[in-house]
């Protein structure tokens, strides 16, 4: 929850201008809050670029009387590509549930839309030891009903929550540890195939001074920008870091 109309515009034009220093073969995906999404897909249709739109949350529920909820038949009226769900943020100050976000992920789906599907423990669970107890049962709740080609059209994004906002990062040890473990449950679920056609991504305090050797992981496929992607300069760096 970030910039007001005026300095969105402004970062997503500055995006945009740097686009042609990013490498072909990443893709760039920016989740503007939902009141900027349609600035984002008109600048994007406007200047011709490739870059690719997303929302930052959806309803669980299809339509009616829910004030101030966004369905994902609005999302896809837009023609967005993705819609993150189940942001720590999300999980952490309006307490939604891994049922909840099981809701969540299929309305997107039903519409075309990829779910960035957001994983991870905090620091009391991690330094008990409950790390991969925690980020299994959030999969398997939220994800393991799904069917081989859904699953496929789902973006999976590690937080390791100890390290959002607080300045720590992951080693990249650590980082590649669960992104490997999530690509075995996976793989344990749905085949070698699906798990390896699945991007895992990470989002734990990500910048351009270290996204070079966190990326550098077989296991990691990208990552989830936060603070970082509030200066266009350092969301290209991260994006040249691969």
């Amino acid at each position: 929850m970030n910039k007001n109309f005026q300095e969105a515009d402004e970062l997503l034009f500055d995006i945009v201008k740097r686009l042609e220093h990013k490498p072909e073969d990443v893709q760039l995906i920016v989740c503007p809050p939902a009141v900027y999404l349609e600035l984002a897909t008109d600048m994007v249709e406007e200047e011709d670029v490739h870059l690719m739109v997303g929302a930052q949350n959806v309803s669980q529920f299809e339509k009616g009387a829910y004030t101030g909820e966004i369905s994902a038949e609005m999302y896809s009226s837009m023609n967005l590509d993705f819609c993150i769900v189940g942001h720590s943020e999300r999980r952490k100050y309006f307490n939604e549930s891994n049922e909840m976000l099981a809701q969540k992920v299929d309305r997107l789906l039903d519409y075309g839309i990829q779910p960035i599907f957001c994983c991870g423990e905090v620091l009391e669970e991690r330094e008990a030891g409950k790390h991969f107890d925690v980020v299994k049962q959030q999969i398997v709740e939220s994800l393991f009903h799904l069917t081989d080609q859904e699953m496929s059209n789902v973006v999976i994004a590690y937080e390791p929550v100890w390290a959002i906002g607080t300045g720590k990062t992951a080693s990249a040890e650590q980082a590649q540890e669960m992104h490997a473990f999530i690509r075995g449950l996976l793989r344990e679920k749905y085949g070698e195939e699906v798990a390896c056609e699945i991007s895992i991504l990470y989002g734990g305090s990500c910048n351009p001074g270290n996204a070079k050797e966190l990326f550098a992981n077989p296991d990691v496929d990208g990552g989830l920008i936060g603070g970082a992607s509030l200066k266009a300069d350092d969301f290209i760096k991260i994006a040249q870091s691969f």
